[in-house]
């Protein structure tokens, strides 16, 4: 969560000082919060726009800790002025960086990579602390991260084009990529590292230049990620421009959708706003990358592993606190195994431990802020009102400090209203079937398409699974959870979860154009053998 200070800014200016957040107070987590910032080089006030230089004149935002409501520290965001300015300025800086050829643009996303990795420890205390999982997930968080560019070093060496047969004598054609130029990156409140750093690392082998928009309620961590990437680039004699920091919130957004100088827009976020970007972008013929909603189903047949899927199934469900975009919301059970895996998943459920992120045990800690707890309350309230049963949690922690929920199970219906929209929330709703097609069937049935799991021990399930009758999400599991993919699998989905790919085979040449290329060595143009001269 977060707060803006316009009056504290504008005062701040007139007076040419830095105004300081609330007060924090003198318990651990206080104590943890200053070693953090400190640790990452940020204070209780920060600068929030980066171009090479660090400035900004926009809105002032405190950031919050979800677990307890205390002001983590306080960024500048851009201006209208400021984003124009760094988008000459990334566009400049691309010019140079597309001349290098790929394994030296690898070379500095290698040493980015090795940078992020040494800070790990304390930028995933800091997502622990700001956006509310636990220190594990943050700190696993940031290692995507590092994975991702490490996937990114090795395409350096290997995004190659295709020689084409050529119907004509003496004649060649080639497939060629280029890169693409700026691309914007618009990164959500969950994952406030790992999102920036899959398209980042790609798009920078590619030889473009990226201007992120973080969230506003995680402005603190792009900051402490944009200065350790600013030291690598530095120590290289490169541009900081190439990795610009933009923070703000829809205004800003907004002036990069609009933005003929963003060659590609990169948004994580909901489908709503997403399809307003989609639009804006569209207008004026760019291009965008989408990764949207995701209402996540895992099936469990009546063959599979009922060991391996309690377990899955908890971590998909409880983990982040339902606020993953993979976060499996809806399960589906066989009749033979329902009402047996059910007992046991309730069991398992009550013993979760909600918490603080930051004390060990606790498994799952706060949502994001008060709105999020407000969703969750509406999407309790709307599973009575559709005829379901909640079998264990159900209820806001409001005696506690900050934004704790109880992770919950219902027992509803497969197409009730409630289940067929996401609420980014612990909230998991059971429904019995019959038979595989008809869960096929279920998993299909709603809007999103990001992920999706089979728990099986059949070769012929699995397959069906995956082929033309299965799943139709881009993500489609066995045996896994719905937020188990690997780092070389495609982070992307279908129908309204948006389109495009953040990683995998193929989706380094989303962030370049290409080019078919004619070479005619013959000495001859045989159409033209008619044309003459005089």
């Amino acid at each position: 969560m977060y707060r803006i200070r316009r009056a504290a800014a504008a005062a701040a200016a007139a007076a040419g000082g830095r105004p300081m957040g609330r007060g924090l107070s003198t318990s651990r987590v206080a104590q943890t919060t200053s070693a953090t910032l400190k640790a990452l080089g940020l204070d209780s006030y920060n600068l929030g726009v980066y171009n090479g230089a660090w400035g900004g004149s926009g809105s002032i935002v405190e950031t919050l800790n979800p677990a307890t409501g205390e002001v983590l520290g306080a960024v500048q965001q851009a201006s209208a002025r400021e984003l124009s300015e760094t988008l000459d300025l990334a566009t400049a800086a691309q010019l140079t960086w597309r001349t290098l050829p790929a394994p030296r643009r690898g070379e500095v996303v290698r040493q980015m990579r090795q940078a992020i990795a040494d800070k790990r420890q304390a930028l995933g205390r800091l997502v622990a602390l700001e956006m509310g999982k636990i220190e594990a997930e943050g700190v696993g968080e940031v290692q995507e991260y590092v994975d991702v560019a490490d996937f990114a070093v090795g395409l350096s060496r290997s995004m190659a084009g295709k020689v084409l047969p050529s119907e004509r004598p003496g004649h060649a054609m080639l497939e060629v990529w280029n890169p693409l130029g700026v691309v914007g990156v618009i990164s959500a409140f969950n994952f406030p590292v790992a999102v920036y750093g899959w398209n980042s690392a790609v798009a920078l082998t590619c030889g473009n230049a990226v201007v992120w928009k973080g969230a506003p309620s995680t402005s603190l961590t792009s900051v402490a990620v944009t200065k350790i990437l600013a030291e690598v680039l530095e120590a290289n004699a490169l541009p900081g421009a190439l990795c610009s920091l933009v923070c703000g919130g829809e205004d800003v957004g907004a002036q990069m959708a609009d933005d003929r100088r963003v060659d590609l827009l990169s948004f994580t976020g909901s489908t709503r706003v997403g399809l307003q970007v989609a639009q804006r972008v569209q207008a004026r013929f760019g291009r965008s990358l989408l990764e949207l909603g995701g209402n996540n189903a895992i099936i469990v047949h009546a063959d599979a592993d009922l060991d391996l899927a309690l377990r899955a199934v908890l971590f998909a469900a409880v983990g982040t606190a339902g606020q993953r975009c993979t976060t499996a919301r809806r399960l589906l059970l066989h009749d033979s195994i329902h009402d047996a895996f059910v007992e046991r998943l309730v069991a398992a459920y009550k013993q979760v431990r909600v918490g603080n992120p930051l004390d060990p045990g606790v498994l799952c800690g706060p949502l994001h802020s008060p709105a999020a707890v407000a969703a969750f309350e509406q999407g309790i309230e709307d599973v009575g009102l559709q005829g379901g049963r909640i079998l264990c949690g159900g209820r806001a922690l409001r005696h506690l400090p900050g934004f704790f929920v109880e992770p919950t199970v219902t027992s509803i219906a497969h197409d009730a209203p409630v289940v067929l929209r996401e609420v980014f929330a612990p909230i998991l709703h059971v429904s019995r079937y019959s038979n595989l097609d008809q869960a096929i069937q279920w998993n299909n049935a709603v809007a999103q398409g990001l992920s999706s799991s089979l728990f099986t021990a059949s070769p012929e399930h699995m397959f069906r699974w995956i082929g033309p009758e299965g799943s139709d999400c881009g993500i489609v599991n066995v045996n896994i959870p719905t937020n188990g993919a690997e780092v070389g699998g495609a982070f992307g989905g279908e129908k309204e979860t948006g389109g495009g790919r953040e990683s995998g085979s193929t989706a380094w040449q989303q962030y370049m154009r290409r080019q078919t290329c004619t070479i005619n060595y013959s000495g001859a143009l045989p159409l033209a053998q008619g044309i003459k001269f005089e």
